[in-house]
């Protein structure tokens, strides 16, 4: 049993804010922004919502499919920033969308969570429970930003990518080669959101918002470290060396973070496409959203080797082979 993406779609929202935008909120500037991560602007969400992008990236992938909501038999959508605690972003997704017979639910994953939900699916498709997937992983980061502090909100931006992983025979392709995933919670506070507190008669805490708060240089550290040493195990998994692969589809943090994985990992750079200069970092989004754009410009051809990966809060990881 082969298990092969064979649809993808991505949104992002209307309003743009370029770093020069930002620099009139925030004591930054386009140099200081751009020289340190790469990224030139990013989308915000106005009006639209975390699940409403989600439905809208989904309906692209279905169409890229060739296939309708109704065919869909799992939805998994990765985010950390649904817009209700419940009901769940899957489950509005398949109110949305009309997929009746899906069996939907989310993964909280931060920026690996796409990853982890597409390793579910898998699971799922490979032991012959489902047959259909439908992937997202979508944000609206700019809720959890504090934006008085340039060291965190200039990073971030919103929207939503999807896949469509369907069980097929093996003839069709070979989809996924391999994979592995793993997480770190002795590190997790060097990247965290604190929930909503307990203000219960008992605890009696008044109510304080909460922001994303991130130690860069450790966050650093882990990346350049665990990506490469992933990338490295599921391609030894596959039987396959980097000379092997078109391309390197990273979550796109940094860039320096994938200049230095490609550094280490001896690959060119020409391998490893960006999206973050215009996306920024959108966490369970940014995999799905660099794999639609790559999709729909005609740089992937059927029997491509490509190696995706995710990586960031919790601490986690998780990286793929995949033939296209």
């Amino acid at each position: 049993m082969a298990i092969r993406i064979i649809g993808t779609g991505s949104s992002l929202p209307r309003q743009v804010m370029t770093n020069d935008d930002l620099a009139e909120v925030v004591d930054t500037s386009d140099e200081w922004i751009s020289s340190r991560t790469g990224i030139k602007e990013r989308h915000l969400a106005k009006e639209e919502t975390t699940a409403t992008m989600s439905a809208e990236a989904a309906r692209k992938a279905l169409m890229d499919a060739r296939i309708g909501a109704e065919e869909v038999d799992l939805l998994i959508a990765a985010t950390i920033t649904g817009d209700y605690i419940t009901p769940s972003t899957a489950c509005e997704v398949q109110a949305l969308l009309g997929a009746g017979k899906a069996v939907a639910f989310d993964i909280n994953a931060a920026c690996s969570g796409f990853m982890f939900a597409l390793h579910t699916a898998y699971a799922y498709l490979q032991t012959g429970i489902y047959k259909t997937a439908l992937i997202v992983g979508a944000e609206t980061l700019s809720k959890i930003m504090d934006w008085t502090d340039r060291s965190t909100c200039v990073l971030f931006g919103d929207g939503a990518g999807a896949a469509v992983v369907r069980a097929c025979e093996e003839g069709e392709g070979s989809g996924l080669l391999a994979f592995e995933q793993g997480s770190d919670g002795s590190r997790g506070k060097v990247l965290a959101c604190e929930g909503r507190q307990n203000g219960n008669p008992l605890a009696g805490r008044p109510f304080v918002p909460s922001y994303v708060h991130m130690d860069g240089q450790e966050v650093y550290k882990f990346a350049v470290t665990t990506v490469p040493a992933s990338i490295r195990r599921v391609l030894e998994e596959a039987g396959m060396t980097e000379a092997d692969i078109k391309y390197f589809v990273l979550h796109q943090a940094n860039i320096r973070i994938i200049q230095s994985v490609a550094k280490r990992l001896k690959a060119e750079e020409e391998k490893f496409p960006v999206s973050l200069d215009h996306c920024g970092n959108v966490s369970a989004a940014s995999v799905p959203i660099l794999l639609d754009e790559m999709n729909r410009k005609g740089l992937l051809e059927k029997g491509d080797k490509i190696v995706m990966s995710g990586f960031g809060g919790g601490l986690t990881w998780a990286s793929a082979v995949v033939e296209w």
